[in-house]
């Protein structure tokens, strides 16, 4: 059983920065396939940026080049880095992880799932 906990939401203008980070109650650096996925209001998940056990990171067209999705060494934090951010990546993130050492897609079947906390980009 794996518990995450993201922290790091909060309010920005458009153009502004947030790192959000995801804290696991044990060691998720290799073993797991972890993800960052987000919900706005009235829409479907949508997968942001996962990154496999092995490292490889993939990110959502809609994200590529703002978004930096990435694991600290000693095990057990996951950070999404989200810079230029804009109105309509305002959704509540979630941290996600699925244990896997294989190919770790956007659509991965995650089964272990942290409560989300809030991202509101204002233009």
């Amino acid at each position: 059983q794996v518990h995450l906990e993201e922290s790091g939401g909060g309010s920005v203008q458009a153009g502004g920065s947030l790192r959000l980070s995801c804290a696991a109650s044990g060691y998720i650096y290799s073993g797991y396939c972890l993800g960052w996925v987000r919900q706005a209001p009235g829409k479907e998940r949508e997968g942001v940026a996962p990154i496999a056990s092995y490292g490889i990171p993939r990110y959502a067209d809609s994200v590529k080049g703002r978004f930096t999705i990435f694991k600290d060494p000693a095990g057990s934090t996951l950070y999404l880095e989200m810079n230029s951010l804009k109105p309509e990546d305002t959704a509540m993130y979630f941290c996600a992880a699925e244990k896997s050492i294989g190919y770790c897609p956007l659509s991965a079947n995650f089964n272990y799932w942290g409560q989300g906390t809030q991202v509101t980009v204002s233009s």
